[in-house]
């Protein structure tokens, strides 16, 4: 996804009603064709959108961070199936490695 279709996006804009996207002869991302009823974004407001769409990945940096190094599911649900039946060893381990990630990675 381009950065001028994640600022439409951000904008509240449909890709795949609203707009047509192609480049331009220098490779760059432009509006081919606007489909939408509302007006089309000026410039200015694709840039700050930009601008917004990338803080709000850049803050939740720390999720994708912990995604990658918590435990699989599958292992989370055989730890809550063996705690429940009285073995809760797993489930302590998988919870130790959950707050060891989370502290690895904290909340901005």
């Amino acid at each position: 996804m381009t950065t001028l279709n994640k600022a439409l996006v951000q904008l509240g804009f449909d890709q795949n009603n609203d707009y047509v996207l192609g480049a331009d002869e220098n490779g760059n991302a432009s509006i081919w064709e606007w489909h939408s009823a509302l007006p089309q974004p000026t410039q200015e407001a694709i840039d700050q959108a930009k601008i917004d769409w990338e803080n709000g990945w850049n803050a939740t940096q720390y999720q994708r961070d912990r995604k990658a190094e918590y435990p699989a599911i599958e292992e989370l649900i055989v730890a809550l199936a063996e705690f429940q039946e009285g073995r809760p060893e797993m489930w302590y381990e998988v919870t130790r490695k959950r707050t060891e990630v989370k502290a690895k990675y904290p909340k901005p």
